[in-house]
């Protein structure tokens, strides 16, 4: 099992720390899957116990100037690892000004990425900073675990609004609940509302827009048919919703959700070579 990887461009190597340090605000542990084309971050707490999952795609070679990588076997050519994101994301911010950076799998004393910075210096030599993150190497048996979650056969597919504006109108109402109510409906119309014994605020938005996966294909069935103006609606934290808005700093060129009526609400976020997907289950 083997794998290192090189960033020389500098644009690349900050766009790789925003995607990480997106990460680390959602997830204080993750799964990092390794294939021979992306990479991809995954928390799968289960949805069933209340937990947020999240599955987030990198195309490598957008990112990295070489990436080489051999799996646990010919057929299984996948390396599954187990991180805390913010201690990568940690070190990454010392290499803002990096000629490049090297990430590697060793097993000095226990299995670790070792991320070595290499920085310009005055001299002919150049100065390199190395960190050792420690990982947990995921059995092939665990794997199945792993697996993208299933798009769920939704009521409602909408657009977001701009997420700064998302985020500010959040970030006011959770000072007020500890729950929102997410509604939608194919008419392209939002509403974030919270309701307490002493008080309850809407915040309307309208044109938003519906992808339009959500009248065509035939398998989301339950959009199929829906009149368009009815909403459908799912109570979620408001502090898992705020978790999101609060750490995205890819901005993405597309942002939308779709709303299994008191179900779950499953957030996409596209960026021209990121993904990310996530999902809030509802409260009871």
């Amino acid at each position: 099992m083997r794998f290192r990887a090189k960033i020389v461009d500098l644009a690349c190597l900050n766009h790789f720390s925003r995607v990480i340090n997106t990460i680390a605000k959602l997830a204080k542990a993750c799964t990092l899957r390794l294939t021979v084309s992306k990479l991809y971050f995954i928390l799968s707490d289960k949805v069933a116990n209340g937990g947020v999952s999240m599955w987030c795609e990198l195309c490598q070679g957008n990112f990295f100037d070489e990436f080489q990588m051999e799996g646990v076997a010919a057929e299984h050519n996948e390396i599954y690892l187990e991180l805390v994101p913010e201690n990568l994301s940690r070190a990454l911010r010392t290499a803002q000004s990096a000629k490049a950076v090297k990430i590697k799998l060793t097993n000095k004393h226990c299995p670790c990425l070792r991320v070595a910075v290499e920085l310009p210096s005055l001299s002919s030599s150049s100065r390199i900073v190395t960190h050792d993150i420690p990982v947990g190497v995921i059995p092939r048996r665990l794997w199945n675990d792993f697996r993208e979650p299933s798009v769920p056969d939704f009521d409602v597919s909408i657009y977001l609004p701009a997420l700064k504006t998302m985020k500010s109108v959040v970030e006011r109402m959770k000072n007020l609940s500890s729950s929102i109510v997410i509604e939608a409906n194919l008419s392209g119309e939002m509403n974030l509302k919270i309701e307490t014994d002493l008080v309850s605020v809407t915040t309307h938005f309208k044109d938003l827009g519906n992808p339009p996966w959500a009248s065509e294909d035939g398998c989301q069935s339950s959009a199929q048919g829906r009149d368009l103006e009815s909403m459908a609606e799912a109570r979620i934290d408001i502090r898992k919703l705020q978790q999101l808005l609060a750490g995205q700093q890819v901005n993405p060129t597309k942002a939308l959700c779709n709303i299994v009526s008191n179900r779950i609400v499953h957030f996409i976020l596209l960026h021209e070579d990121v993904s990310l997907q996530y999902f809030i289950p509802a409260l009871a």
